[in-house]
């Protein structure tokens, strides 16, 4: 392998075979850059490279793929390999799906209609400064932070902010209304004020709009 000490090694983790190759042919187009291997999924990301003889730099990940998704694979990547780069390539761009992957680890995010300079700039970018975050990515996490304008402040009983942070536990409604002395049906009351006042469905809503507003850490 020629210019082996300044070229940046890549990975792809994407399940559509065709925009795999295509973008392994862009990367090789780039100066300082080179594809080290292809995987469909997670799964085969994990056999492929324990087998390496030395790690990607970075990973371009897809997030909706079988067997084992991007989510799954991120969080791996985080707890085995934390010195791989991890850039998520999706066409997914909902802010939720954003936060997931930012949350699990991924140095940046990109929507896989990008511009082939902006991905080059993205690779160096995120070689050189560790992470990558687009307009797109830097608005999400803004908007994560800080509630909408317009929105009205939100006001929290003391007892609606205590069954919140029970609620991101893996404990049951009932085990909650025992814990805090009262009955399931207060419970039941709190949880539904909550979902009524957040425009949320189910737990997980809460979950999330819990860690977006540091309401809890985990």
């Amino acid at each position: 392998m020629t210019h082996s000490s300044r070229e940046h090694t890549i990975a792809i983790v994407d399940d559509h075979l065709l925009f795999a190759g295509s973008l392994e042919k862009l990367i090789g187009s780039f100066s300082g850059f080179q594809v080290q291997f292809k995987a469909r999924n997670g799964l085969e990301l994990q056999r492929k490279i324990q087998v390496q003889d030395s790690l990607p730099d970075i990973i371009l990940l897809d997030i909706k793929m079988p067997v084992m998704d991007g989510f799954e694979t991120v969080e791996w990547l985080t707890e085995n390999y934390p010195k791989i780069k991890v850039l998520a390539l999706s066409m997914e761009d909902s802010e939720q799906t954003i936060l997931r992957m930012l949350k699990g680890g991924a140095k940046g995010y990109l929507l896989k209609d990008i511009h082939p300079d902006k991905l080059h700039e993205a690779l160096n970018e995120v070689m050189e400064r560790g992470f990558y975050h687009s307009e797109k990515v830097a608005a999400t996490l803004l908007s994560s932070l800080h509630p909408k304008l317009g929105e009205e402040e939100l006001v929290f009983k003391e007892n609606e902010l205590i069954f919140l942070q029970h609620a991101c536990s893996e404990m049951t409604y009932k085990e909650i209304a025992v814990l805090m002395n009262l009955s399931p049906k207060t419970i039941d009351g709190y949880r539904q004020d909550l979902f009524n006042k957040l425009h949320i469905k189910n737990r997980v809503g809460l979950v999330i709009y819990a860690l977006k507003n540091n309401l809890i850490t985990i």
